[in-house]
């Protein structure tokens, strides 16, 4: 982190050491770009605003998805952009046109290089018209013949040379990506502030062959085919108590100090809704937006969620500060316990609850009846990137839990 120190001190002589400047930012539409490794540059939209109060707000555009960022501070030619629930942050200096900076991780110890320029309305550059259709569904393997690999579904709609979809996998959804087909070459990005993914392939009528780059300290190669038939495993299918336990129990400690447990009076004869999840993961943000919803809708029903919160903040007031974050941007009114702290780690997660044969996915959410038994645990989040999963689980969902009210 030495490189994020010097930055951060050179900003602060700055600002103590010049008059301050009248500096300030175009307004309108502007390209980002992170350097990922191999030189794979992530590049996405925004539109930067000034509201009337004379703040700077930015609107991120993923395909359908429009993120407001409205924590950004100046002071001379420093800026720093904060993002909505998330700890990422963008430190660095800017022109009227420029920005040249750092999206940074602190917790993670990840620094990627940032540059943005006004003006630039597409999203990757230099981009040639496109020779082959990639709409439709694809198998895909990533990490193939390793310990590691795993499966998921492409789901894509091409128009022209611009394509949007994303990946579905057995732990969630990769987002909403946006992208093009130039040639024969397929390029998709997404940022949201927690996570930045770009995906390159080269493609023919029936085949991809690639690599998805994740910032710049992961690198995954990914093959995948025309499978219009294809389906991952059920996600109610993949986790589940393990032989010798009767039951789902945890005791974890909320922001004031009290330990929650099923055992409470507040859930007592409820289905309750137990989610693991953690402040740094957007797929359990899509899902806790989702739950923040079915309450408003369910306000007097006999439905109670409570979520244990997996953090990789690095000391346990840092990792409640994220939670409290998450909780004030979404509005969130169930309570959310810190489960761990200092890592998100699965195996180590595993070890907190070890009724479960494994913790695979951030979220995964169990499904316990008025009589406490668990009836179902559901592995990932098919978020509203998925477009028709995603209906698929709301409808599921209703009908779930109003069967477990009913009885």
């Amino acid at each position: 982190m030495k490189k994020l120190a010097s930055l951060l001190l050179l900003i602060l002589l700055s600002n103590s050491c010049t008059e301050e400047k009248k500096n300030f930012l175009a307004e309108g539409v502007w390209l980002a770009e992170l350097a990922t490794m191999d030189n794979a540059i992530l590049p996405f939209n925004f539109k930067l605003i000034k509201t009337e109060a004379g703040q700077y707000q930015i609107e991120i555009y993923n395909a359908e998805e429009v993120i407001l960022v409205d924590e950004i501070e100046t002071i001379n030619d420093s800026i720093i952009i904060k993002f909505p629930a998330f700890e990422g942050y963008i430190a660095g200096r800017f022109t009227e046109n420029t920005i040249e900076g750092d999206y940074i991780k602190e917790s993670l110890d990840r620094i990627v290089p940032f540059n943005a320029t006004y003006g630039v309305t597409d999203r990757f550059r230099n981009s040639d018209s496109a020779k082959v259709d990639i709409s439709g569904i694809w198998e895909t393997n990533f990490e193939a013949d390793t310990e590691v690999a795993y499966k998921a579904k492409g789901i894509f709609v091409q128009s022209g040379a611009k394509v949007s979809g994303t990946y579905r996998t057995e732990t969630g959804d990769y987002r909403y990506l946006d992208g093009v087909v130039s040639g024969d070459s397929l390029k998709v990005s997404a940022f949201d502030g927690a996570h930045a993914f770009v995906f390159k392939a080269k493609v023919t009528d029936s085949t991809m062959n690639g690599a998805f780059y994740s910032g710049n300290h992961s690198k995954e190669l990914f093959v995948a085919k025309r499978n219009e038939a294809f389906e991952l495993r059920s996600a109610d299918s993949l986790t589940f108590i393990k032989d010798g336990y009767d039951k789902f129990a945890f005791s974890f400690p909320n922001a004031a100090g009290e330990f929650i447990s099923l055992e409470d009076e507040r859930f007592k004869n409820k289905v309750v809704i137990v989610q693991i999840m953690g402040s740094w993961c957007p797929n359990c943000l899509d899902e806790t937006k989702y739950y923040i919803e079915y309450q408003k809708k369910n306000p007097n029903t006999e439905v109670a969620f409570v979520a244990l919160a997996f953090e990789y903040a690095k000391t346990e007031d840092k990792a409640f500060k994220s939670i409290q974050r998450m909780k004030d941007r979404l509005g969130v009114a169930y309570p959310i316990v810190l489960a761990q702290f200092g890592s998100s780690d699965k195996v180590l997660a595993q070890e907190k609850l070890p009724m479960l044969n494994h913790v695979l996915s951030y979220p995964t959410s169990i499904f316990i009846d008025k009589k406490g038994k668990v009836r179902k645990i559901h592995t990932g989040f098919n978020g509203p990137a998925t477009g028709d999963k995603f209906m698929e689980f709301q409808k599921e969902f209703d009908g779930f839990v109003n069967q477990l009210r009913s009885e």
